[in-house]
């Protein structure tokens, strides 16, 4: 399967202002999720591990006690793309389904 191209200028700032829980930091979507606690914060992640599995497509992040950070980009290709994007929107759904804050 081919891989996306990196998002416009225009392209990025239309998604963004479609993610409210992401921003652009060092030219990467970033995000910080907040969780009950440990547990919940680690299930959040492996709900999104098997996303990013069937994306073919995979985060960074860190994860201390209830909080998760992520940083989304397409390295192969150099930008933010439409991976990123949708990956985005996955995990803002699968942390609203929990008690995250």
């Amino acid at each position: 399967m081919a891989r996306p191209e990196p998002l416009a200028p225009t392209e990025l700032d239309a998604a963004i202002g479609d993610l409210p829980d992401w921003s652009l930091v060092n030219d990467k979507l970033h995000a910080e999720f907040r969780f009950a606690d440990f547990a919940e914060a680690f299930g959040f992640m492996a709900a999104v591990a098997t996303e990013a599995a069937r994306l073919d497509h995979h985060p960074e992040w860190s994860n201390v006690y209830s909080q998760v950070d992520v940083d989304l980009v397409t390295h192969d290709a150099g930008g933010i793309t439409s991976l990123d994007v949708h990956l985005a929107g996955r995990m803002s759904a699968l942390a609203k389904g929990s008690t995250s804050s």
